[in-house]
């Protein structure tokens, strides 16, 4: 398997466990280390524990289907040992602040790292148009 197929595979089971809540399936993959730009607060995540608070909230409000959380068009650029992936996202929430359903559009953008052998999540960040 080559270094794109194994992130874009990596990529579409984080996106699989999170539409599950499976915490330990979208988490699997992220380094310690790991840190994220999010559109929400906070704006700034560092490590695991606090990548996992982030989803704590957004997970309550996730609904349910396998079209709530998409990864829409994927473009992955890998080295031997360093990759970045984008690709526009989509989710369906509900907002508790205006009491309805959103359909929120977004971008993604991930950096891996591959370790003795295996890529893992080092950097996410999410953005919306401003």
């Amino acid at each position: 398997m080559n270094n794109e197929t194994a992130i874009k595979n990596r990529i579409a089971n984080w996106a699989k466990a999170i539409i599950k809540r499976d915490w330990d399936g979208f988490l699997a993959w992220h380094h310690a280390d790991f840190v994220m730009y999010d559109v929400v607060p906070p704006f700034q995540s560092v490590g695991l524990d606090a990548y996992r608070q982030t989803f704590v909230i957004f997970l309550e409000t996730l609904q349910p289907g396998d079209h709530s959380f998409q990864v829409v068009d994927l473009q992955i650029t890998a080295g031997d040992d360093v990759a970045f992936a984008f690709s526009p996202m989509k989710c369906r929430y509900f907002d508790k602040k205006e009491q309805r359903i959103i359909d929120l559009d977004f971008r993604l953008t991930i950096g891996l790292k591959k370790i003795d052998g295996e890529w893992w999540f080092i950097h996410e960040h999410h953005s919306v148009t401003a």
